[in-house]
């Protein structure tokens, strides 16, 4: 009898542990795609961006740390299983005209160049080693207008 309590309390001991490493596990896994609308910029003078985290990272192979950051000492010191920020919470100068123009330390912190200058910089590189991949470098290649409803 006491054997097969103790079988017992051991199935379910591990059941529940299966458990929580599933939901743990869940819960780390990036959405497949997100839409990147940031709230610092009250109209968007372009279609918002659909980003497919699937395609970048389970076709592309393409590491978080390539776009999730986190500078210390100058260093990017993210790492898998650190909190993903909004990219908005450091990269918060709105500028989306002129930005060029705006004085070095604000365009550090501008957020439009921050996205085009990681997005358009890796697409380029990906470009010039295989021609033919799909990484676009012009606006309507990743800004596309709402499907026609």
């Amino acid at each position: 009898m006491k054997k097969g309590k103790f079988i017992s309390c051991l199935a379910v001991t591990a059941a529940v542990v299966l458990s929580a490493t599933l939901l743990v596990f869940a819960a780390q896994q990036p959405p497949e795609t997100i839409t990147i609308k940031p709230s610092i910029w009250n109209k968007l003078s372009m279609p918002p961006v659909t980003f497919s985290h699937k395609k970048h990272v389970t076709e592309d192979k393409i590491a978080c740390s390539q776009c999730h950051m986190v500078y210390k000492d100058g260093k990017n010191v993210w790492k898998e299983g650190d909190p993903v920020e909004k990219c908005e919470k450091c990269h918060n100068e709105p500028t989306t005209k002129g930005e060029f123009t705006l004085p070095p330390d604000k365009k550090k912190l501008n957020l439009k160049l921050s996205f085009h200058t990681l997005c358009i910089g890796c697409h380029r590189k990906v470009k010039n080693q295989k021609p033919t991949a799909n990484a676009p470098i012009v606006c309507n290649g990743c800004h596309k207008p709402a499907a026609a409803k």
